[in-house]
């Protein structure tokens, strides 16, 4: 039998970010990377586990005893946040990018912060799918998820949801990740016809009526999940409006309850907030109206109104007439407060949705990310002898003291991670880097905004960036349906199996959180160049700065928020109408400022210390997820509860 202290610590996801636990996992018999430590004790010999367990005893229920008093910290549950997906760990598949990246990070920091918060979304049995380049194409492939392998516990709890015409079944699921809960529903339940158990098959696949079943699942199906855990959150956070359906829930409830239809919506009002991640249009989810008026006929008749009614508060009057449901619209029509991810990003939503009355109040937190998550392991021990406490949280005081660091030994503590980027590069590429020349990183999803083929419309200025010693790294995956996206990720593979490449140009395959620790850790330069104003927050470059990598950027998202003079570099941007000659333009000045600005100072220890210094001293104070989920928790979650 499996040591219970054991199984508690691998099953609790706070091993992705506290390094004692991690340590201590990574030493399992059988243990190897991308496995979870759950399956690793399931698969490991029992002798053999039980030997190593008697030997590590002391530190077992030492780190037992402090994931005890973590989880203790929290005994309530004030804020249900609803998302789609959840990137927590490579080692639980539950994301495609950004927006499941941030959820996960929000959840860390609301453990850190002992925040009363409950994440809810859905199991998914395959996951979003793993990524391979044959020549220059990518190829999916999808890996079956066993929650029990997972660390997923079965709460007992089935609710049921009306969709497509019938009862569907959700098995309700807990995964714990620190002292925060996290609710997963999953139809994968043998009592559901074939097309509900696929339902929660994989992330964002199938057709339009796959993804509104999803998000019915989501909205209703989550609320219905926390009703059956006896679960009664004060507030309601919608990470996007993927989980619109929650409010609809949430006024029924209140009507069949006795109340006027009028006061349930000030009541759902007075409790939920939704953020917007999307600067754009295609952004946003619609549906037609013969596919979603089936889905809303129960949902009106049990408000006591006409289905009309639920098109008029799901409508952006620019929309076709064709997708007459837009979620977004529905979010901001019933939720009382709303935020963009960045500030720049809060004024683009105010114009995107300025038909909306509601939507004029649109604020903006910027994003943050989790620093003990995405900071190497070497550079946290680093910090923690140097910094002191609270670096890891934003403290200015802790960041101050970075000044105080020889540049020898930050450079020293950082060049292992180089090391590894290099041979990660070489083992997955064929491609051998120079750990002594600068490294360039790029890694995000490959959609078109975010233009990860700019550097080529230039060749002229790229072959000068690469003679003057660039070394660029690519990863990133391209939605399945994407052919755009696809086609990008096709030139980049294209273009690095050129003698042009100069062996200094590389695509790494099957882009996870791993893949994205080890280029933050190691990269010296964080490249992002989205089409402004597209970019809602990109978060990607906190994580590098962080790691004590500097940005080269489009003045978008975070970047626009917070950049100052000496501390990276603005890439500059064009006026130009003409879309071909807008990326030229761009890359041609990107090229610029590599050739005459990134790549001197880099040849300069010391002048690239002092900005590297300036960066952390600016940006470590503001980019972490504590600073974000304490700003939501002030500005959002606390009143929201008091009303």
């Amino acid at each position: 039998m499996i040591d219970s202290a054991l199984i508690t610590l691998a099953s609790n996801l706070r091993w992705s970010w506290h390094q004692p636990t991690r340590r201590l996992l990574d030493r399992l018999p059988g243990a190897v990377d991308g496995k979870h430590p759950v399956a690793v004790l399931l698969d490991a010999e029992p002798t053999a586990l039980a030997t190593w367990t008697d030997q590590h005893r002391s530190t077992i229920d030492e780190l037992a005893a402090d994931l005890a008093a973590v989880v203790a910290t929290v005994r309530s549950t004030g804020v249900a946040y609803f998302s789609p997906e959840f990137g927590v760990a490579a080692e639980l598949p539950q994301y495609s990018g950004g927006l499941g990246i941030l959820a996960g990070d929000h959840l860390k920091s609301a453990s850190d912060l002992a925040l009363p918060l409950v994440g809810v979304g859905l199991f998914y049995r395959e996951g979003f799918f793993r990524q391979s380049i044959e020549g220059t194409q990518q190829r999916e492939r999808y890996e079956t998820v066993d929650p029990a392998r997972v660390g997923a516990v079965d709460t007992g709890a089935t609710v049921h949801v009306p969709i497509g015409g019938i009862e569907v079944a959700a098995k309700v699921w807990e995964q714990q990740v620190g002292a925060t809960r996290l609710v997963l529903l999953d139809t994968a339940v043998a009592t559901n016809p074939q097309w509900a158990q696929r339902i929660t098959d994989r992330l964002y696949s199938g057709d339009r009526r796959h993804r509104l079943h999803q998000e019915l699942m989501l909205g209703v199906g989550g609320v219905r999940a926390l009703r059956a855990l006896d679960l009664q959150p004060d507030v309601y956070h919608l990470n996007e409006g993927h989980a619109c359906f929650l409010l609809i829930e949430l006024l029924a409830e209140h009507v069949e309850a006795g109340r006027t239809l009028d006061d349930a919506i000030a009541d759902v009002r007075g409790r939920s907030l939704f953020t917007t991640h999307t600067p754009v249009p295609a952004g946003i989810d619609r549906f037609a109206r013969d596919l979603v008026e089936p889905e809303l006929v129960g949902w009106a008749a049990r408000l006591g109104v006409d289905v009309d009614t639920l098109f008029d508060w799901a409508r952006l009057p620019s929309d076709p007439m064709t997708e007459p449901f837009n979620t977004a619209a529905l979010a901001f029509e019933l939720c009382g407060r709303a935020n963009g991810v960045s500030q720049l990003h809060s004024g683009v939503s105010r114009e995107l949705f300025h038909a909306l009355p509601r939507a004029a109040k649109v604020e903006g937190i910027t994003n943050g990310v989790h620093a003990r998550t995405w900071v190497s392991s070497d550079l946290q021990g680093f910090y923690d002898e140097h910094l002191g406490d609270g670096w890891a949280e934003g403290d200015r005081a802790a960041w101050a003291r970075i000044a105080e660091v020889p540049r020898t030994s930050f450079e020293a503590v950082r060049a292992p991670g180089r090391e590894r980027l290099v041979d990660l590069i070489a083992d997955r590429t064929g491609v051998t880097f120079d750990p002594d020349a600068c490294i360039i990183g790029f890694a995000r999803r490959f959609a078109t905004y975010k233009r990860a083929a700019l550097l080529l419309r230039d060749r002229d200025g790229l072959r000068r960036s690469l003679d003057a010693g660039a070394q660029f790294v690519f990863a990133g995956k391209a939605h399945p349906a994407d052919n755009e996206g696809k086609a990008v990720l096709a030139e980049i593979a294209a273009f690095a199996a050129t003698d042009e490449a100069q062996g200094r140009f590389a695509l790494i395959p099957d882009y996870d959180i791993e893949i994205a620790q080890e280029m933050y850790g190691a990269c010296d330069v964080w490249l992002n160049n989205p089409v402004r104003p597209r970019e809602a927050c990109g978060t990607s470059g906190e994580k590098s700065a962080l790691n004590g990598g500097l940005n080269c950027s489009i003045l978008d998202g975070w970047w626009a928020d917070w950049f100052v003079d000496g501390i990276g570099w603005a890439i500059p941007t064009s006026d130009l109408d003409d879309p071909n000659a807008r990326d030229l333009a761009e890359s041609t000045a990107l090229h610029e400022l590599l050739a005459n600005d990134v790549l001197p100072t880099f040849a300069d220890p010391d002048a690239w210390w002092s900005m590297v210094v300036a960066m952390l001293q600016h940006l470590g104070p503001l980019v972490t997820s504590s600073r974000m989920v304490a700003e939501y928790d002030d500005r959002f979650y606390r009143p929201l509860g008091r009303q």
